[in-house]
């Protein structure tokens, strides 16, 4: 009894404290330290809590709530307002929280307001959807006995921007259904939707209803139906709008920019850029990203470079394409001026940056840079995580690379299509079949498996992990088949030397309408190597030229040679070497070096050697080649003066290692390595 009067106490004291703030309103009074006090009414319900969530001041806003309107005391019906402006306060406050905002959905409850009062519920979906919360957000308008139209918009803008853009689609429709008409912010909430679907004609449908509705006066809403057009990849139809709109802003120039840059005409989109006639910092992102994603890398590190002469700060899109174009280009030195520029800007722990950062760093070859970036970041998505996975992959560190996946998947962090794309070639790579059917089981479940990428990293990982059978099997059941998934079925046979199977699916390649590509021809002609055909690769070979118009590479030179060497061509291959149009590399030397050994030829197995010397002078390949040349015709005092050379060099033969998976672990050994934890008791 004691303790209730004592609380009952402080808190009419702290009431009490609240009349002598520097600025308060009370229904009908206003009063001020500074000026006295000036009578409008004898109201005494206190609604500061407006001001002060105006002012940002969330915290004492809550505390002064507190006061005023504890749990039970139903009787307080002006809490409605002070609700508005919590609610309001977490929308506007940047450091405000999730929790916070479910302590005053708590606390309406209690007051029986989540569901009597239709703007206090719009209020709290859109609250919960900021935050992420959609399943939260739908529950909230589920229980809502009345929704009007600003219930359905923000549903469905919930739904558009956190990437379910069917289920955007679908609750416009039911909206419809209900009797309730879109207004001017639900068309411009669910035209993102049908661009993230590529979906034209319910585009062009809603487009009809704008027009109908009278809408189409709204430059916010012409701004949706260019960025709509654009991204569905009707250019035409975007400028159509663009020119027809009877105002325009700068954000409409920027959508007319990105679209033409989007569908591969830049040099419109640069042409839009010179006439836009206020540009902001979006526009000259929009035309830096335009070049980076058009393989203008060189371009956008320029324009960005002018951008900063023009005194235009960058913004995260801004360092997410710039960096982009380092990574193309493996621009090192720009990119660490960039990451440098970051770490000055109010930027450097965006999410966004953080990621474009690691695979910058990735594709230079800096993995440990950009480990220590991924490390670094205070925030991390699908998005992070899936560019150190990839990351790591690209410079060789498989192991590494499933070991972070499997980190991920305790973290509860959902995989996306991209993420499944970049770790099955880790399982490839290792071999590590057991992984690789695990990982296509999360495929299954996550619904990718009908996705081209994924089916084409699927195939490629079956094929390299012995199991052809099971590649041929996923390659004959999908529905959509692209250059590559050709390609890695072709290798994948070449690979277990099914020569004329190989070639068998190439020819179907072609008949199905479907271009090979240089990767192919490296597949085919690997075919060819394998299985001894020397007359279908040299015929092949001119084929990639004359038909296809394809220049040959490095790669495909060290086929042919490889092909003529395996056959025992030897002076035929070395004269085909020395007449290439591009040097040589340690490859194509090594091709032939190889087949000089295999076909014990010292004469031109000297020569070669000779040549790989002076590229790569500290690989012991051609040293151990050689030797065992020499071996074989029992010219003992030739080996040890290879011997000699190789210990002045300090040239180190690299020892063999060879794999295993158990248990879902990669172990790997050296030739007579004892450092395994378990080689005592093997």
């Amino acid at each position: 009894m004691a303790t209730a009067l004592a609380k009952s106490l402080r808190y009419q004291e702290e009431k009490m404290a609240l009349l002598s703030m520097p600025m308060f309103r009370i229904q009908g009074v206003t009063r001020t330290t500074s000026s006295g006090l000036k009578t409008q009414g004898d109201d005494t319900d206190i609604d500061i809590t407006t001001v002060l969530s105006k002012e940002g001041r969330f915290e004492e806003t809550q505390h002064v709530f507190n006061m005023m309107y504890p749990p039970l005391n139903s009787s307080v019906v002006a809490a409605a307002a002070s609700y508005h402006s919590l609610l309001q306060g977490c929308l506007n406050n940047a450091k405000s929280s999730l929790p916070e905002a479910k302590l005053v959905h708590a606390h309406m409850i209690q007051m029986h307001f989540q569901c009597q009062d239709i703007s206090l519920a719009n209020k709290l979906v859109t609250v919960y959807a900021k935050f992420g919360c959609l399943a939260d957000a739908r529950k909230v308008f589920d229980e809502m006995p009345d929704r009007d139209v600003v219930s359905w918009t923000a549903m469905i803008s919930a739904y558009a921007r956190d990437g379910y853009a069917n289920k955007a689609l679908k609750m416009f429709n039911e909206m419809k259904q209900t009797g309730v008409q879109p207004n001017h912010f639900t068309y411009s909430s669910v035209l993102p939707a049908c661009a993230t679907l590529a979906s034209l004609e319910q585009g062009r449908e809603i487009h009809e209803e704008i027009n109908t509705s009278g809408f189409l006066s709204e430059v916010f809403v012409g701004n949706a139906l260019v960025d709509m057009y654009a991204k569905c990849g009707s250019i035409e139809e975007a400028h159509h709008v663009f020119d027809k709109m009877p105002q325009r802003d700068v954000v409409s120039w920027n959508a007319m920019i990105s679209g033409y840059a989007l569908n591969g005409q830049i040099e419109k989109a640069l042409e839009l850029f010179q006439k836009i006639p206020n540009r902001n910092v979006v526009s000259w992102t929009s035309m830096i990203t335009g070049y980076a994603q058009n393989g203008l890398a060189v371009e956008a590190l320029k324009l960005f470079q002018q951008m900063q002469r023009a005194g235009v700060k960058p913004i995260s899109n801004t360092f997410a394409s710039v960096l982009s174009a380092c990574a193309d280009l493996a621009a090192l030195d720009q990119g660490m001026e960039i990451h440098e520029d970051i770490i000055r800007s109010q930027f450097k722990f965006h999410v966004s940056v953080g990621n474009s950062l690691v695979d910058m760093y990735s594709k230079c070859g800096q993995i440990k840079n950009a480990h220590n970036v991924f490390g670094k970041m205070s925030e991390r998505n699908v998005v992070s995580w899936t560019a150190m996975i990839g990351g790591y992959v690209q410079n060789g560190l498989c192991e590494e690379a499933l070991t972070l996946f499997r980190q991920m998947q305790r973290l509860s962090i959902r995989a996306n299509l991209r993420t499944f794309v970049a770790v099955l070639p880790a399982c490839a790579d290792l071999a590590a079949m057991e992984q690789g059917m695990e990982i296509h089981g999360d495929i299954i479940r996550n619904g990718f498996q009908c996705d081209v990428f994924v089916g084409n990293a699927l195939v490629d990982m079956y094929a390299k992990c012995g199991s052809i059978e099971s590649a041929r099997n996923l390659f004959d059941k999908m529905s959509l088949r692209d250059v590559v998934s050709w390609t890695v079925i072709v290798a994948g046979y070449a690979l277990h030397g099914h020569a004329h199977e190989a070639l068998k699916l190439f020819e179907k390649m072609q008949q199905s309408g479907t271009n090979p590509n240089h990767v192919t021809l490296v597949a085919v002609l690997c075919a060819c190597c394998h299985a001894g055909l020397v007359d279908e690769g040299r015929r092949y070979f001119d084929y990639m030229t004359k038909h296809y118009h394809i220049t040959p590479a490095m790669e495909h030179y060290g086929c042919m040679v490889d092909l003529l060497g395996r056959a025992g061509c030897l002076t035929e291959a070395e004269d085909f070497i020395n007449q290439m149009p591009i040097k040589p590399d340690v490859t194509v030397w090594g091709c032939l070096l190889g087949a000089c050994s295999f076909h014990n030829n010292i004469e031109v197995g000297e020569r070669v050697a000779e040549r790989f010397f002076e590229l790569d002078p500290k690989n012991s390949a051609p040293y151990v080649v050689l030797s065992n040349l020499y071996a074989t015709a029992g010219r003992w005092g030739d080996i040890e003066k290879i011997r000699r050379l190789m210990k002045g060099k300090k040239i180190k033969k690299k020892p063999g290692c060879s794999w295993i998976e158990i248990n879902k672990r990669v172990h790997s050994f050296l030739v007579g390595d004892k450092s395994h934890k378990e080689t005592e008791n093997s």
